[in-house]
C-alpha cells in the first residue's frame, strides 16, 4: 500500500488515529491478494456456513436474528498484551524535515505512526496495549489496557512526541530497558522502536534486551533508520559539517572521502545486530523512514501467530 495516497487525506498529525486507521484498512484489503491471506480471517467476522463443516463456530445469536447459518471466521479472543516502547532521544528527531515533507519521514514520526497503526490493530482484536517512552530519562509509562479512553490517552502522548525537542537528549537505552523489563509481569509481546544509537557496548545492550524476554515475553526490535543518509551515506561532495544531535560534537568533512569506509562499517553493524538478535531469539527488523507499513504489520501478524 502506498502511504502517499493516504497522507493526502490527512492534513496534520493531529489526525493520527484517522491516518492509522486508513493504513490498517488499506493493508487488510491488500492481504486478500497476498500470501498473508490467512491472516485476514482475524478481521472478518462471519462467513456463510457450508454443510459438512464443524458447527463449533456457528453464531447462534445471528441465526436467531436472520434465520441463516453463519460461522465466526475468527472467534478466539487471545487478550494478548502488547507493550510498545519508543526511543525519544534527539537522534530519533532526524532528519530535519522540509515544510512539504510528511512527519513520518523523520525517525520519531515513523515510529509514532507505526505505533498508532499497531494500536489500531490491537484495538480491533481487543488486545491490551501499553506504552513506554525513554531517552535520557524514563519519560512515560502506561500499563497494558484495552479501553477507548486508554487508547486516546496513548495517541495523545504519541502526538506529543512529534514536537522537536528543545534540549539535547542522549540515549540511555540500557538503563530504561532494564526498568521497563521490571514492570512487565504478565507475558506480553514487547515491540521496540529505536535507531540503536547508544554509547554503551553491545554486550550490555543485549543483556538489557534479554532482560525484556524474562517471563517468556516475545521481543520485536524495529531498527528505525534513514537509509539514504545513515546507511548509504548519500550526500553530495560539498564540504559539510556533521553534528551529533545528542552530544553536540561536530566534524567537518567531504562525504565522498569517508563514504566507502562508512558504508562498510554501517553494514557490519547491521549484520552484527541481526546475528546477535537471532542468537537471543529477538525478532530484528530494520525499517526505513518513509516506507509503507507492510513490513511492520506483517511482522506483527506473524509474531502474534507464533505467540501462543
Amino acid at each position: 500500500m502506498k502511504i502517499e495516497s493516504e497522507i493526502e487525506k490527512v492534513s496534520s498529525f493531529q489526525h493520527l488515529e484517522m491516518l492509522a486507521n486508513q493504513v490498517v484498512e488499506g493493508f487488510i484489503s491488500g492481504m486478500h491478494k497476498s500470501p498473508f491471506h490467512g491472516f485476514s480471517a482475524e478481521f472478518s467476522e462471519h462467513k456463510v456456513y457450508n454443510a459438512g463443516e464443524s458447527t463449533k463456530h456457528i453464531d447462534w445469536k445471528l441465526f436467531a436474528k436472520t434465520d441463516r447459518l453463519y460461522t465466526k471466521r475468527f472467534e478466539e479472543e487471545t487478550n494478548m498484551r502488547c507493550h510498545l516502547i519508543v526511543d525519544n532521544s534527539s537522534s530519533m528527531h532526524y532528519p530535519e524535515l522540509k515544510s512539504n515533507q510528511p512527519f513520518y519521514e523523520k525517525k520519531i514520526g515513523f515510529a509514532v505512526l507505526a505505533s498508532a497503526v499497531l494500536m489500531n490493530i490491537l484495538k480491533k482484536q481487543r488486545d491490551a496495549v501499553g506504552l513506554s517512552v525513554f531517552s535520557d530519562s524514563y519519560e512515560y509509562y502506561a500499563p497494558e489496557k484495552g479501553s477507548d479512553r486508554h487508547h486516546r490517552m496513548l495517541l495523545n502522548k504519541l502526538e506529543q512526541l512529534l514536537e522537536q525537542p528543545k534540549v539535547k537528549k542522549s540515549t540511555d537505552t540500557i538503563t530504561y530497558l532494564h526498568q521497563i523489563a521490571e514492570k512487565m509481569h504478565r507475558r506480553s509481546m514487547i515491540i521496540l522502536f529505536t535507531d540503536m544509537f547508544q554509547s554503551e557496548d553491545d554486550e550490555k545492550l543485549f543483556n538489557a534486551l534479554q532482560h525484556l524476554k524474562h517471563n517468556k515475553h516475545k521481543v520485536v526490535l524495529f531498527h528505525v533508520v534513514d537509509n539514504k543518509t545513515e546507511l548509504k551515506f548519500d550526500f553530495d561532495n560539498a564540504p559539510r559539517k556533521f553534528i551529533d544531535l545528542e552530544s553536540g560534537e561536530e566534524v567537518s568533512i567531504f562525504a565522498d572521502n569517508v563514504k566507502v569506509e562508512y558504508e562498510k562499517r554501517a553494514e557490519a553493524y547491521f549484520k552484527n545486530l541481526a546475528l546477535t538478535c537471532a542468537k537471543n531469539q529477538i525478532k530484528y527488523v530494520p525499517v526505513n523512514v518513509g516506507d509503507n507499513f507492510e513490513k511492520i504489520l506483517t511482522t506483527y501478524l506473524v509474531e502474534k501467530q507464533n505467540f501462543g
